[in-house]
């Protein structure tokens, strides 16, 4: 990977600081020692391990989710018809891995080392896993599988990735693309994985197998972790004050809002639909596992396309072709299972659903960082990724369980009015997200007062 330091935006700009920094030291990275290829090596790695751990078992509870609500539920009778309550479990445990950000940011200025965190938080999520193992309703699992493992993982996400961005310059969205693509290999071999575990020795030993495995993999990352070179000037938990007015972050946190909750959608509920069109409940695990695989391959593929054409242009593009294949691809999937003659095309018209959206939606996520650094600048990077990833977090947490009360109790080709009503919610949540960044892109133009179609 290329090396050299960060153009830096904002520099005189007031600070709004999550922490008291009224008079914050003048600092510059020129103090910093100079990047070597061992640290972007340890950089990549380390980052590409703790996405894999932490953000893999988000895209693959899905299974989970059928597994909780069906017969063979470790969960009481009364509880596995909970939809939204189980997706709930899920929502929560990714919505702190990105919203723990605010909390998380402060401490990365004060720990002694940079590993620090990253290493507590490989332990709680381990434990986490570990509980959830016993538990036996609904709470004993938000509050293991859920909170717990939420708290854990962000702790281990956010020192490791935070950091990423500045130690690459010119390829910084390919490097980027590359360390978010284990989010969809994480996806894949987790949903691989949890599934065949499922089948075989139940959830109480899929849970602690993922304790161990979880363990094994992101110590090793945590102990790796190298400092940050965000300058001293900005704080962690900052927000430039000229920043915080502008239209363009506004849009920038509501898009960041509203893709989450969309997002997670399609993912949550894929092992249920698959039912409802008439695959059987491990064809539904092997789709979100296509899924995230095909996400992965998106992601660096991505980040190729963005150096080349501009990055905010193939963030856009992602964005709104995940709307678009969501009201077009997966609602002629429902209208098509509705008919008597019309479940195989339903059938195909989902399973080509699964792998254009694992196409498309793995773009926002590995541009998400870049567009940060592209549209405000490096200098203000790390306290405007915490906050905006806080307010993903936000979104991914009501995203599912408001999709779960929309699905309600019904299940099997019976829910597909239900299903319909679904796909339109996170059409509309989708569709939000693609005006915003739209949105972003025109306010970045403006405020550059040029139109470049390369951004």
């Amino acid at each position: 990977m290329e090396l050299g330091s960060l153009p830096q935006r904002h520099a005189q700009d007031d600070i709004v600081s999550t922490t008291a920094q009224d008079e914050p030291a003048p600092s510059s990275t020129s103090a910093l020692p100079p990047i070597t290829q061992r640290d972007q090596l340890l950089v990549l790695l380390s980052g590409f391990t703790a996405v894999l751990v932490t953000i893999g078992p988000n895209l693959s509870y899905g299974v989970f989710q059928s597994h909780y609500t069906s017969p063979s539920s470790p969960l009481p009778p009364p509880e596995q018809q909970s939809t939204a309550l189980i997706a709930l479990v899920g929502t929560l445990g990714a919505g702190l891995t990105w919203g723990g950000s605010i909390f998380i940011s402060p401490l990365l200025s004060r720990a002694r080392h940079p590993s620090h965190l990253p290493l507590l938080g490989s332990l709680l999520s381990s434990l986490s896993f570990l509980l959830a193992s016993f538990a036996r309703s609904t709470v004993h699992l938000l509050l293991t599988q859920g909170l717990l493992y939420g708290i854990g993982s962000s702790l281990l996400y956010f020192p490791l990735i935070t950091v990423a961005p500045p130690y690459f310059a010119s390829r910084r969205a390919s490097a980027m693309g590359l360390i978010l693509s284990a989010a969809g290999l994480g996806g894949l071999a987790y949903s691989l994985l949890i599934r065949a575990l499922l089948s075989t020795v139940g959830s109480s030993w899929t849970l602690r197998i993922l304790a161990l495995l979880t363990l094994t993999l992101s110590l090793p990352a945590a102990y790796h972790a190298r400092p940050s070179r965000t300058p001293a000037h900005t704080s962690q938990a900052s927000i430039p004050r000229a920043t915080a007015r502008k239209p363009a972050f506004a849009l920038q946190a509501l898009a960041a809002l509203l893709q989450a909750a969309g997002n997670f959608v399609p993912m949550t509920f894929a092992p249920q639909f698959s039912t409802a069109v008439g695959y059987p409940a491990s064809f539904g695990a092997a789709l979100l596992a296509l899924n995230n695989g095909v996400n992965a391959l998106a992601r660096i593929l991505t980040g190729v396309l963005a150096d080349r054409f501009g990055r905010q242009n193939v963030l856009v593009l992602s964005v709104v072709g995940s709307a678009g294949a969501v009201l077009g691809l997966w609602l002629a999937a429902v209208g098509s299972a509705g008919r008597e003659s019309g479940v195989e095309m339903a059938q195909g018209l989902w399973v080509g659903f699964v792998v254009l959206y694992g196409v498309l939606a793995g773009g926002y996520m590995s541009l998400f960082p870049v567009a940060i650094v592209e549209v405000f600048g490096a200098g203000s990077y790390a306290g405007i990724n915490s906050f905006l990833y806080f307010v993903r977090g936000c979104g991914a947490m009501f995203g599912s369980p408001v999709g779960g009360q929309i699905l309600g109790e019904a299940s099997g080709q019976g829910a597909l009015r239900e299903y319909r009503r679904l796909v339109w919610y996170d059409g509309a949540l989708l569709l939000g997200s693609a005006v915003c960044v739209v949105g972003v892109r025109g306010f970045d133009a403006v405020e550059r007062k040029a139109w470049k179609w390369k951004a």
